[in-house]
C-alpha cells in the first residue's frame, strides 16, 4: 500500500504548448507499471482552455467546481457543471475548460498506451472558443 499525502506533490501550470490561459495542474495519481492510468486536478481561470488533443484510450473528467465548457469536434460546446462526468471516447477530437466568465475544476482521468495517454493537436481559436 502506498499513501500519498495531500500536498506532497507540486502543483505544476498548464504549458502554453498546450494550453491557453492560465491552468493549473495537481498531479493525484499516476501509478508505476503495469498500471497505466493516471489522474490529476486541473484548474481553468476564465477563458482558460486546452488545445485540441485526443486520448488513445479515452478520458474521463469529474467536474468539481466552477462552470466550463467541453466540445468534441463537429459538436457543440456543452456547458459542465459540478458533479457531471464527461466520456470522450478513444480518438475523439476535443477539448475542454473554463467560460469566458468562470473558472472551472476537474478531475482528468486517461490511461496511457506504449507509454503516451494524450496526442495534442492545435490551440482553439478564439473563434472557436466564443461560438
Amino acid at each position: 500500500m502506498e499513501i500519498t499525502r495531500s500536498g506532497s506533490r507540486p502543483s505544476a501550470t498548464g504549458p502554453a504548448e498546450y494550453f491557453t490561459g492560465s491552468v493549473r495542474i495537481d498531479p493525484l495519481f499516476s501509478p508505476p507499471e503495469p498500471a497505466r492510468v493516471a489522474g490529476a486536478l486541473v484548474t481553468f481561470e476564465p477563458g482558460a482552455r486546452t488545445a485540441w488533443h485526443t486520448h488513445p484510450l479515452g478520458q474521463t473528467l469529474i467536474v468539481t467546481a466552477g462552470c466550463g465548457w467541453a466540445q468534441r469536434e463537429g459538436g457543440p460546446i456543452e456547458e459542465i457543471r459540478p458533479g457531471d462526468v464527461v466520456w470522450f471516447p478513444p480518438g475523439e477530437k476535443h477539448w475542454h475548460g473554463a467560460t469566458a466568465t468562470t473558472a472551472m475544476s476537474h478531475i482528468a482521468i486517461q490511461e496511457k498506451l506504449d507509454g503516451s495517454p494524450v496526442d495534442w493537436l492545435e490551440h482553439v481559436t478564439d473563434d472557436q472558443y466564443h461560438r
